[in-house]
């Protein structure tokens, strides 16, 4: 398996490693992965075990990131990983993000990226995306590919569950266009039950409008979070109003696979509590 150095870490005692790039803070032992299970401790350093490993690659258009404000008609040749580093028992891509399994994978390097963002130019690409699963956990692959993607002329998109420190999304930032960020509920204890917390998802959308143009994504879970919406769209705008917000239909997948689908009165519903707020609210998953 392809490894490369990670960043954000520390050394401790006996052989872990406290790694930093997440709140999680996974403290891992020699030879173990943390949480997202693709950044191991390999000998006390920490490494991207199966760098460069790659889940799916798909010319998709950009409005299936989702980004309806950002060069709209356009495509963006996406990219999928593996790994997260949060535990939605709701998760839509759950193959590669919780129950994955690398040997069907193929082996992309930063050169290949560009490479193949460049051939595609040709049938509307507009760059690369970093999209499936949680880009952040693979944070190395994605700023080697974004800084040649960004020399390359081209742009980079990230689609993002925004649960990332503060000085790594900064180191980023600056190669990133246009991101999508999930914003999965309004409520800390929705967070705390997927391992996560709410307020560093909010200190990242602050930070994306302020770096990059910014979309926000809520998937709507019948009994779960359509209660949020106002409370949610009233935050956003005060972030900015024009900021666009994807409600998303939810349908049964992964530890959810026995609820019901959303109902689309549900998210026409939520649709119009948040344009009370917003400027822009798109309707998805319909």
């Amino acid at each position: 398996m392809n490894e490369r150095a990670a960043l954000y870490w520390s050394a401790l005692q006996d052989g872990d490693i406290r790694c930093e790039l997440c709140p999680r803070g996974c403290l891992i032992p020699p030879g173990k992965p943390g949480f997202c299970g693709v950044r191991e401790n390999a000998g006390g350093s920490l490494v991207c075990a199966g760098y460069g490993l790659v889940s799916a690659v798909a010319l998709d258009p950009i409005e299936k990131k989702p980004l309806s404000l950002f060069m709209p008609g356009k495509r963006v040749l996406s990219f999928g990983g593996y790994g997260c580093n949060l535990s939605c028992p709701f998760c839509q891509n759950h193959e590669i993000s919780a129950d994955f399994d690398t040997r069907g994978s193929r082996r992309l390097m930063p050169q290949d990226v560009v490479r193949l963002a460049k051939q595609t130019v040709s049938e509307g690409n507009v760059g690369a995306a970093y999209t499936y699963n949680e880009p952040t956990v693979g944070f190395e692959f994605v700023y080697d590919c974004a800084a040649l993607i960004r020399e390359a002329g081209l742009n980079n998109i990230m689609v993002t569950n925004g649960y990332i420190k503060k000085e790594p999304l900064k180191e980023l930032l600056p190669l990133i266009d246009a991101v999508n960020v999930d914003l999965k509920a309004f409520k800390e204890d929705f967070y705390n039950k997927i391992g996560g917390d709410l307020e560093t998802v909010k200190q990242t959308i602050a930070a994306c409008r302020k770096g990059c143009h910014i979309e926000v994504t809520t998937l709507i879970i019948p009994g779960e979070n359509e209660d949020d919406i106002a409370e949610l769209a009233a935050w956003l705008s005060s972030v900015d109003p024009e900021i666009p917000l994807h409600l998303s239909r939810f349908f049964p997948r992964h530890k959810y696979s026995a609820a019901q689908p959303t109902p689309r009165e549900t998210i026409y519903r939520s649709a119009e509590v948040a344009g009370r707020y917003l400027k822009h609210v798109f309707t998805g998953n319909m």
